[in-house]
């Protein structure tokens, strides 16, 4: 009778809880090194360095530049003219691909130059827009050269460089897009 008394005696069975610190601690580790966190970049570009001030900046005649304005109502003119977005594509083709035949155009691809100009209170959404299609005809150009050389497309063209920056479509059409800063009073 003495054992069973001493056994009604004990408490009841514990859960060991030591561990539960390390397991929770490799837990918060585990989230935090697979957890992505989304991080707004802005538009990747590469600009050119800034001019010395007493520098003049190389000229550049009027008819190699196209113009493209876009206002605070986000209307766009291109050349002076109301346009729409779905426009300059074309324009920029146009412009790029002249090869000095219309005086209203560029001279060659090397000496064409398409400048956005904004309000400071034009729409982002407007400007990414346009934006976009001056690119978008760059890459139309690069692709078709491309597939003239036996290519899919551009991209194709790109990964069969060995030296990536040995491109001569980018060097034979350069993009050249400048990106005019809205004025001070606007």
């Amino acid at each position: 009778m003495g054992v069973l008394a001493k056994r009604k005696k004990r408490d009841g069975a514990e859960i060991p809880t030591s561990s539960m610190a390390d397991i929770a601690f490799l837990l918060l580790i585990f989230f935090l090194v697979t957890t992505t966190i989304d991080v707004d970049t802005g538009i990747g570009m590469t600009l050119p360095p800034k001019l010395d001030e007493n520098v003049e900046p190389p000229p550049v005649r009027e008819r190699n530049i196209l113009k493209i304005l876009i206002n605070e109502q986000g209307q766009v003119l291109l050349e002076d003219l109301p346009s729409s977005v779905a426009q300059i594509r074309g324009e920029v083709l146009t412009h790029v691909r002249n090869m000095g035949r219309d005086l209203r155009y560029s001279e060659s691809p090397d000496k064409a130059v398409v400048s956005i100009k904004t309000d400071r209170q034009t729409p982002y959404n407007m400007y990414i827009q346009t934006l976009d299609e001056v690119w978008m005809a760059y890459f139309e150009i690069w692709d078709n050269e491309a597939r003239s050389l036996g290519f899919l497309n551009y991209q194709e063209y790109r990964s069969s460089l060995d030296d990536p920056k040995a491109n001569e479509i980018r060097e034979q059409w350069p993009a050249q897009v400048s990106l005019a800063e809205p004025d001070p009073g606007a």
